[in-house]
Parts: structure tokens; C-alpha cells; sequence
């Protein structure tokens, strides 16, 4: 607990996903008054071309009341 996913495009390198896991977990650690090694968080790559299908129409359109970071963007 807790665990994190983040879901982007791809095209970063191993070293800047490892250093956004590691910011991540310290700043969910930091907010959520645990400890970072209590924290996972897994970043999986999706093509431009699925994110509608894969993302936007299965996790963060359905999921929009419980977003507390809605994104700028629609796929509308």
C-alpha cells in the first residue's frame, strides 16, 4: 500500500521512468504519511494510437468522479 500506475506514451528512457518512479514514491509517501518503501508504482506504455481505446474509454472516462486530477485534454 499504496500502489501507483502510470500510463504514457513511449519513448522514455529506463533512467527518467526510474527517476519518475522514485519522485513519485516519495512525494505519495510524503502526502499520504507512509513509508517510500511502502509504495510501488509501475509505469506501463501505451501506443498514441490505443490510448483512446486502452485509456481514456476504460479508466479515465468511466472513472471521472474519482479523479482528483482530471486531465486537459478530451478524446471526445
Amino acid at each position: 500500500m499504496p500502489h501507483v500506475e502510470i500510463k504514457c506514451y513511449p519513448g522514455r528512457t529506463e533512467e527518467v521512468k526510474t527517476k519518475c518512479a522514485e519522485e513519485v514514491a516519495k512525494t505519495v509517501a510524503a502526502s499520504l504519511g507512509c513509508d517510500e518503501s511502502s509504495v510501488s508504482v509501475a509505469i506501463k506504455e501505451i501506443e498514441k494510437e490505443e490510448w483512446k481505446n486502452k485509456v481514456w474509454d476504460t479508466q479515465i472516462a468511466p472513472e471521472k468522479d474519482s479523479l482528483y486530477k482530471k486531465p486537459g485534454y478530451t478524446c471526445e
